[in-house]
Order: C-alpha cells, then sequence, then structure tokens
C-alpha cells in the first residue's frame, strides 16, 4: 500500500513539473514551395530568436528535414496538416513534447502567428513604431502540448496613429493599412468622375442644387456617370488587381443631387442613399468578383427602405455624431448612429464602422475616451460589425497617440480582451518606472467630467475637465512621472505633457487680460507676459521632438502655431472706448462655441483663423450688438473684424450697419457696408477688417448690425436645414 501511494506522488510530481520546450536548438522548417508570408514569417522568427537568445537557428526546407530534428514547423507544411484549415487570417500555434507548429489562414495569418509566439510566448514587445523591446532573459520556449488558436473578430482592423504607419507594427498587432486593402478609398466620387475633365462638358453628371449644376456631389441617375465609372473602375482594376475593396461613396459634405429622378429615387428610399445603393449595385453587378465599399455619413447615414445591398457591397457607417464621454451603446448623441446600425444591419451582413477617437480640431488636446474604446467595439461586433476604422491623428503626434494605437490593436484583435491587463503592460513597458505615475495621470482625466467632441476645443473644456485647476492637478501628477522616468521614458513624458501645455496656451489666448491669460497690467493697459514667448518657443520645439506635422486636421504646423503667436505677441494693447463695455445683444450665441457670449465683442482680444476662440459665433442670425459706453463720449471710429471660414459655414455678413445713441432708444445711422459676393467658389480663410468714420459724433450707445447671407452658397454643399453662420471678434470704439 505505501509502496504504491509513492509511486502516484511520484508520477503526479514528474506531471507538474513537466519542462517547457527549450527552442533553442531547433530548426525552423518552411514547406517547400513556401509562400511570401512564410517565408517572410520564418525570416521574422529567425530574427528574433537571435536577437533574444543569441543563437541563429537554420531555416530549412520540409524536404531537407530530418525526423531527429527538433523543429519549429512554419506555414502550411506537411507535418502540420492534421491541425486543419483556419478561418480567415487566423492563426494557430501548437506544440506536441517536442515540435512547435505555427501555421495561419489566410493573407498574413502566419506571420502574425510568429509575431504572437515572439510577444506571448518569447516575452518581447512592440510598444510603439522604432525598435521592439527584448526581454533580458535569453530563455526561449513554449509549453508542451500548447494549442493556441486565434482567429480574428474583425475581417478589417485599422488604428489610424503614427506607430501604425509602420510595416512591423501592422503585422505585430494584426492590423490593416487601407491602402494596402482599397484599389480606391474613402470619399470617391469625384476621383472616379472628377470634374477637371467632365464638369465643362458634362454638368449634367453633377448634382443639381438650387436649380443649377454644381460639383458638390454626383447625378447616380444619370447614364453617363454610371459608364464613366464602369469604365474607371475596369481599367484601376486591372492596374491593381491585388486590391481587395473600391470605394464609391459622395464627397465630405452636402449637395446632393435634387434633380426629378434623383428626387424620386431618394423619396421613395427615405433617404438619400436610395440613389447611392441603387446606382453601386449596378456597378457591382458588372464586376461580381470585386467588393464595393461605400460610406453611410451624414446624409447616406440611413439605410433605404426598399434596396437591400449588393452580395458584394459593403456599408462603412460613421459615428461622426456622438460624443465620446461614454459608449456608444448609451451615449444619447449616438442614437441615431444606433438607429441607423440596427437598420443596416437589417439588410445586410457586410458591415464596417467608420469611429473616430481624437479631437480632430486639436489632437494635442486630452481626449480621455480610452475606457470607452473597449464597449464600443464589444457593442459593434455584436451588432453585425465585421470592420471598423478607427480614426485618430494620422501620421502626426497626438494626445496619447502610442497607448491608443496599443490598446486599440489588441482590442480590434479580440474586443474581450483584458483592456485593464493590456493598459498596465503599456505604461510599465513604454514608460519604465514612470509608467505608474502616468497611468494615474490617465486615470485622472478619465475620471473627470467633460463632454468630449471630436470637433471640441480646450477652452470649451475649460469649465470641466480641462479646467486650469483640473490642468494643475495633473501637471503635478505628471511631475512624479518626470522624476521617475530614466533616458527615453524621461522624452515620452515631456511628450505627454506636450496635451497640458497646449491647453495652457489655448486657454491663455482666450482669457487674455484676465487670470490664466497671456497679458499682464501695464499702466492704462495691457502688455505680453514676458515669459509667453519663450513658454511658446519650448512647446513647439518639445512639438518638433515628438513628430507633431500639425496641430489639428488640416491645421497649423508646430513653426506656423509659432506665427500664430508672433504675431498675437506682436498686436499692441489697443485703449478702445468699447473695452469691457455692457454689451446687448438681439440673438443670443451659439451654446457649442459661446467665446465669452456678450463680453466677446469688448474684451479688447482680437480673434485668430480659429474660429472657436475670441470669436462671438452666431449661427443664422443677425447680429445685432448694442455697445454701452457708460456715459456719452466722442465717436470718432467705429471697428470690428469678421471671420469668413467657409469650410466650417462662417461667412461675412451681406452687409454692416452701424448706429449710434445718445439714449439707447432713438438711433442714428452712421453707415453701411456690402461686403463682397460669395457666389463663387471660394474656401479661403480669412478675417476682416470693417471700419466706419464718424467723424465727432456725440454718444452712449453704438449698435452693430450684421445681416446674416441668406444662404449657404450652392458650391459649399451643406444640407437643406443648415444655415451660415456669423463670427465677430471684438468692436473697437475711438
Amino acid at each position: 500500500m505505501m509502496h504504491s501511494l509513492l509511486l502516484v506522488l511520484t508520477l503526479l510530481s514528474c506531471q507538474s513539473a513537466v519542462s517547457p520546450i527549450d527552442l533553442r536548438k531547433h530548426v525552423i522548417v518552411l514547406p517547400v514551395e513556401a509562400t511570401k508570408n512564410e517565408a517572410h514569417a520564418g525570416a521574422v522568427l529567425q530574427d528574433y530568436v537571435k536577437r533574444i537568445a543569441g543563437v541563429t537557428l537554420p531555416l530549412i526546407k520540409e524536404n531537407g528535414y530530418q525526423k531527429n530534428q527538433a523543429a519549429i514547423f512554419v506555414g502550411n507544411t506537411e507535418h502540420s496538416a492534421a491541425y486543419g484549415k483556419l478561418k480567415g487570417e487566423g492563426f494557430l500555434i501548437a506544440a506536441d513534447t517536442r515540435d512547435v507548429y505555427i501555421k495561419g489562414g489566410t493573407g498574413k495569418g502566419v506571420v502574425y502567428g510568429v509575431y504572437t509566439l515572439i510577444e506571448k510566448y518569447f516575452g518581447a514587445r512592440k510598444y510603439a513604431a522604432g525598435p521592439a523591446w527584448i526581454p533580458a532573459t535569453k530563455a526561449i520556449s513554449v509549453p508542451q502540448q500548447l494549442m493556441d488558436k486565434q482567429e480574428p473578430a474583425l475581417v478589417y482592423r485599422e488604428t489610424y496613429y503614427p506607430a501604425a504607419f509602420e510595416n512591423e507594427y501592422l503585422e505585430w498587432h494584426k492590423l490593416h493599412r487601407f491602402e494596402d486593402l482599397w484599389g480606391v478609398w474613402g470619399h470617391s466620387f469625384f476621383k472616379i468622375v472628377p470634374p477637371k475633365t467632365y464638369f465643362a462638358a458634362h454638368p449634367e453628371y453633377y448634382a443639381l442644387v438650387d436649380g443649377k449644376r454644381q460639383a458638390t456631389q454626383l447625378c447616380l441617375s444619370n447614364e453617363g456617370v454610371f459608364n464613366v465609372t464602369v469604365d474607371y473602375l475596369r481599367k484601376a482594376i486591372a492596374d491593381n488587381p491585388d486590391a481587395l475593396y473600391w470605394s464609391i461613396a459622395a464627397e465630405d459634405g452636402g449637395g446632393f443631387c435634387t434633380c426629378d429622378a434623383c428626387s424620386k429615387v431618394n423619396k421613395e428610399e427615405g433617404s438619400a442613399s436610395g440613389t447611392l445603393i441603387r446606382f453601386i449595385n449596378r456597378v457591382a453587378a458588372k464586376f461580381p468578383d470585386q467588393h464595393f465599399t461605400t460610406l453611410a455619413y451624414l446624409y447616406t447615414a440611413k439605410a433605404p427602405l426598399k434596396t437591400k445591398p449588393a452580395s458584394n457591397v459593403y456599408i462603412m457607417l460613421s459615428s461622426i455624431d456622438a460624443y465620446r464621454q461614454e459608449p456608444l451603446s448609451t451615449i444619447p448623441s449616438a442614437a441615431e448612429f444606433r438607429k441607423n446600425l440596427e437598420s443596416w444591419g437589417a439588410l445586410t451582413d457586410n458591415l464596417f464602422v467608420w469611429d473616430y477617437t481624437t479631437q480632430f480640431t486639436n489632437y494635442l488636446a486630452p481626449f480621455p475616451d480610452y475606457n470607452n474604446l473597449q464597449p464600443n467595439l464589444q457593442y459593434m461586433t455584436a451588432h453585425k460589425v465585421r470592420g471598423v476604422f478607427s480614426q485618430g491623428s494620422g501620421d502626426t503626434y497626438g494626445d496619447m497617440d502610442a497607448y491608443n494605437a496599443y490598446l486599440q490593436a489588441k482590442l480590434l484583435w479580440d474586443p474581450s480582451v483584458d483592456a485593464a491587463a493590456v493598459t498596465k503592460d503599456f505604461f510599465n513597458g513604454y514608460y519604465g518606472k514612470a509608467g505608474g505615475a502616468v497611468l494615474d495621470y490617465v486615470n485622472a482625466l478619465t475620471a473627470a467630467k467633460g463632454q468630449l467632441d471630436i470637433y471640441g476645443n480646450p477652452v470649451a473644456s475649460a469649465k470641466n475637465y480641462l479646467s486650469p485647476e483640473a490642468i494643475d492637478k495633473y501637471s503635478t501628477i505628471l511631475d512624479k512621472a518626470e522624476a521617475a522616468a530614466e533616458g527615453e521614458a524621461l522624452t515620452r513624458v515631456y511628450n505627454t505633457r506636450l496635451g497640458l501645455e497646449y491647453c495652457v496656451l489655448q486657454q491663455s489666448r482666450f482669457f487674455g487680460a484676465d487670470k490664466y491669460g497671456y497679458l499682464q497690467a501695464a499702466g492704462n493697459g495691457f502688455e505680453v507676459n514676458p515669459r509667453w514667448p519663450e513658454r511658446v518657443k519650448k512647446f513647439v520645439a518639445q512639438c518638433k521632438v515628438a513628430g507633431v506635422k500639425e496641430l489639428s486636421e488640416g491645421g497649423a504646423s508646430p513653426d506656423a502655431y509659432q506665427q500664430e503667436w508672433e504675431a498675437i505677441f506682436s498686436q499692441k494693447w489697443v485703449n478702445s472706448l468699447a473695452y469691457n463695455a455692457k454689451v446687448t445683444l438681439v440673438n443670443p450665441p451659439s451654446d457649442e462655441y459661446p467665446a465669452k457670449r456678450e463680453r466677446t465683442l469688448t474684451d479688447g482680444l482680437s480673434g485668430t483663423k480659429d474660429f472657436s476662440i475670441n470669436w462671438l459665433y452666431i449661427y443664422g442670425r443677425d447680429l445685432v450688438a448694442t455697445i454701452d459706453l457708460g456715459a456719452q463720449k466722442t465717436v470718432n471710429t467705429v471697428q470690428m473684424n469678421f471671420l469668413n471660414d467657409p469650410r466650417h459655414y462662417i461667412f461675412n455678413p451681406a452687409t454692416i450697419t452701424v448706429e449710434t445713441s445718445v439714449d439707447g432708444v432713438h438711433f442714428t445711422a452712421a453707415g453701411t457696408q456690402k461686403t463682397p459676393s460669395i457666389a463663387d467658389e471660394d474656401y479661403t480663410t480669412s478675417i476682416n477688417t470693417f471700419k466706419f468714420g464718424l467723424s465727432g459724433v456725440q454718444a452712449r450707445y453704438v449698435r452693430v448690425t450684421g445681416q446674416c447671407q441668406a444662404a449657404v452658397p450652392g458650391w459649399r454643399g451643406a444640407p437643406p436645414a443648415k444655415r451660415p453662420s456669423l463670427c465677430c471678434d471684438e468692436v473697437y470704439v475711438f
């Protein structure tokens, strides 16, 4: 009895102490006719084994393999045939008691399997672009009887941040790049039927807007447009046969066709997507072996009532209208997105989502939506979504871009991954000893309350999560990170701090002569705080270190940003009779861009080309502002600036009128100026000064009326309900 018990205990002890398979003396075996991806996977494995363990494993073909050799079989070798086929870009890493097998499904599945072996089992990490982090240990092993099979939740996975522009980062994290998959991407109408080529001879190819053919969108009921599109795609497909998708999608904006034929279809379908889907289905029928995508975006976001997308047509639905401080599944602003997702899901299984995870108007501004990334992807995949384009700051440095890319990559492959563990691993690995403090900073941001608007700004958030007091608290946390950081991690902490410094600088433009502003008292006026020019220079220098190319989508470079500040610094304080005077408005400013409300016109601060700061923004109505000078004074000149920014539907007033009054009841006209016509297409952003000479008029009240344009010009392509806006920055009275 005692002997039997000892035998059982010995066997159990041996079983629990089974040693992992040491791979340092293995050979790497490829199929006899290895594919490009299989050969690449083998070379990657050989390279990283040498980097980690310091040994070079032989790389051989299967017909040169000897049975007595311990092997890592990479690809669809005969030895791995027993493991069957894998779906899509899935892969498996398997082992018996001696050998290891890595095989993939389609595409780069086998490459993904090798990189997973390197990260998950060898301990290496790829936190950002550049060289991977290699562990200090020289050991490389896997457990005996291993079976690690993975298949992606999504067929298309892209995170749009700087790291994802590096090829190895994409392969390591199992990501895609749209340039590699699409022959034509995104808003494509004018790529396929360019107005410069066709409009002069064929205006009928383009949208009928306000009774006139205009190059805002295509007329999808026109047979010529269909023929040009088919001819274009036939040639493009022949030139690029490896492209997986072809986009046929509306331009970014409104101005959809209202001709009788298009209007009839869209009325039947209940959406502008009606003509779009019917058109794409016709094109897709001409190329049944190709896959076509289109954008369900703004005016085409709503699914058609009758027509289903063809089986080779994919719908990419945009979530652009949603705020980001809560998950898409619950936040009220995403209600329409949720409804549209359900409606499209009832028509097709080919659903992609174009999602947004940055503030496009301010790439550096802290945008703490990190905790919502996982629930958002889980919500999408539960609603038939098969692909996601997660748009961040692109190839320019943005708020927490390395963390965003890393976490999103893990979630795009497996939405159920332990996000907290991924986050902890990233911060400890990327920031080293400073990781805990930087994570505390991110957690403090995430815990703060405030609206996250992808088109917001630090000034709008200065009342909540980016208030000056909150920024001071965040900065104190990053002070601890700086103290703990070593080597490259210190530069990374400096880069992380850029977001806070950017907010301080932007808010200082808004606060001006007030607390937290860039001005300080000097005599009867104000002057630039002498610390500010140097602060701007340091900020710009660090931006260049971090890789900031532009501070917003299509916005200023770091050098241009410094030039903006230098222009502000060069402006002398103007002692206007209207400084800090009371202002009464007939029409209120926009709640979305309130600036200082009425006081915006008399706070002494001029605006820049950024309409969200120091401009009184009035949507769709006239500016009627009465300024109380406090007492009767001699008025010689009244001057003001208006912003013309067609991209944001902001235009000069049609007319500007200045009136004066002694009692605030009876007003006398001092002059009217008419602004240039906006009939011709011109997207130039400009600040326009209007000056009125009054020649010593006695007045206590000055009234400025800016007549809002009657409508957005047709060339701007606005939706029917969209109205033009007015922006005035300051009214100077001398």
